[in-house]
């Protein structure tokens, strides 16, 4: 695949750019999660060419450029190094559980139409081929709360809900918010304020100030459908 737009529904064929930061999956792990983080850079090939450093210590299976491009750098029956610490539901080493995808953004911007249908384009094929459900589709900063805030609030998030790719609440429900949390993956031990932090980035961009009502129905939302233990 060359640079330009992909065609939503296109058959992806990225560009082989092999990273040496990889190695076999742990205890015998397939993946069963994607985690979209952002380069935190300005230019795809510069994020690309470092996550295929050796001494940089950290890769991902791929790199999506503004303009379409897609990268390759870890075959996806290998462990990428792209997680880092941190846990989702039971999973604690989530580099043996996922794939990981590099979006080039800085994460102050919001991210081109041509890259988010490039997205849409890999993701489709990586939960068919690995029949992962889009409730296994997070972010970095879902599981490394308080850590990482990637791929940011300018993400569209709803955009990908839309066409099957990821989930949406709404805000229906009560409850106890950090019990609602850890039911639906948010298990990371951190202060109940680190978790909706890490929520609102994903679910309810812009929104400040303490815990309050909508906050809580959108949590009890996300734990009555999805579940992490269910899966």
């Amino acid at each position: 695949m060359g640079s330009g737009s992909v065609p939503r529904g296109a058959q992806l064929t990225p560009l082989w750019h092999p990273s040496p930061n990889c190695g076999p999956r742990r205890d015998g792990a397939v993946p069963d999660l994607v985690v979209l983080h952002y380069t935190a850079m300005d230019c795809a090939e510069r994020a690309r060419d470092w996550l295929c450093t050796p001494k940089a210590e950290v890769s991902a299976h791929y790199v999506v450029g503004a303009d379409g491009t897609v990268w390759q750098l870890v075959d996806e029956a290998d462990r990428a190094w792209h997680a880092g610490a941190g846990r989702w539901g039971p999973v604690t080493d989530v580099n043996s559980r996922s794939i990981g995808i590099e979006i080039s953004n800085t994460g102050t911007t919001p991210f081109a139409a041509a890259q988010m249908d490039a997205v849409e384009a890999l993701l489709s094929g990586i939960l068919a081929r690995h029949r992962i459900p889009p409730d296994r589709v997070i972010g970095h900063s879902d599981m490394a709360p308080g850590r990482k805030i990637d791929p940011g609030r300018r993400f569209d998030w709803q955009r990908l809900a839309r066409q099957g790719l990821s989930i949406w609440p709404t805000p229906e429900g009560d409850g106890s918010f950090t019990d609602n949390a850890r039911t639906f993956g948010y298990t990371a031990d951190v202060p109940c304020e680190v978790i909706l932090h890490s929520m609102r980035l994903r679910f309810r961009p812009g929104a400040t100030g303490p815990l309050d009502s909508t906050d809580r129905a959108l949590m009890a939302n996300l734990a009555q459908r999805w579940p992490v233990a269910a899966t």
